[in-house]
């Protein structure tokens, strides 16, 4: 049966792929974006599941094969990376006797990804898949308890029970938060990928590390309000990966600058 989670998926890969297909249409790229983005899709996914896995090995080694096929907890990161890779991949394979670029194919994909990711997490808010923000009192808030006591597997049933979700109790409901961020992400790298008047176009990877600064940063801020466990300097697993995303990102941007210097002198 096909979950509320599982829809809003395949509606964020039907949104990537109309993104995508026009970002191909107006660069007149020959691509089939329904393939592009299936694929890095499914790989997304696989990579989220095992990043969340790799994030509670306890869990794993009590129930490892709840663990694995559970539709419940994935990490954006994991599914990002798996992403990238498969996305650079097919940048690599020849269509039609051309390639389209690794680099290239990145900054083409990103305002996909940015919406993917957008409707993605409305998917997650309506399954109550663990997005838990902290308490508030606004009029917004979200119940979260609900989910934990609809779920038989044990492992999923101790691990809600250490969650502090009351019923009654509302959260912030950071899902939310992040659609819209999401959504201004994707139009932002949609308005920065066509070139003004007089402009050259933006150097191969330069769109690519603004994604990565830009969502790393909202992934870092938005971690604040949510109940995830601290780590390491008072930051989560999320902050951590977000501090290397952004590092990534700012590389990635010099990077793409001084090869365009290098090219154009």
């Amino acid at each position: 049966m096909l979950g509320t989670f599982g829809i809003m998926l395949w509606l964020a890969a039907v949104v990537a792929i109309i993104v995508l297909h026009y970002n191909f249409k107006r660069y007149g790229v020959q691509g089939d974006a329904l393939t592009i983005a299936a694929l890095a899709t499914v790989a997304g996914v696989i990579g989220a599941r095992l990043w969340h896995v790799l994030e509670t090995p306890r869990w794993f080694l009590m129930h490892p094969r709840e663990e694995l096929l559970s539709r419940a907890g994935f990490a954006w990161y994991g599914g990002l990376i798996a992403g990238i890779l498969v996305l650079l991949w097919q940048g690599h394979e020849k269509v039609d006797g051309k390639r389209i670029g690794m680099l290239r194919m990145l900054d083409l994909s990103a305002p996909s990804a940015a919406i993917g990711y957008g409707v993605g997490r409305i998917g997650c808010l309506l399954s109550g898949d663990g997005d838990y923000g902290i308490p508030t009192k606004m009029p917004w808030g979200v119940d979260f308890s609900h989910p934990c006591l609809a779920t038989p597997t044990p492992g999923i049933l101790q691990r809600c029970s250490l969650d502090p979700t009351m019923p009654g109790i509302l959260s912030q409901p950071t899902p939310v938060y992040e659609f819209l961020v999401a959504v201004l992400l994707a139009w932002w790298l949609w308005r920065r990928g066509t070139p003004k008047d007089g402009e050259s176009p933006r150097p191969l990877g330069m769109l690519t590390g603004e994604y990565l600064i830009l969502s790393g940063v909202a992934r870092f801020l938005v971690e604040f309000i949510r109940r995830n466990p601290r780590i390491f300097l008072h930051m989560t697993n999320a902050q951590l990966a977000s501090v290397l995303a952004i590092l990534a990102g700012i590389v990635l941007m010099w990077w793409s600058q001084k090869r365009s210097e290098i090219v154009t002198a």
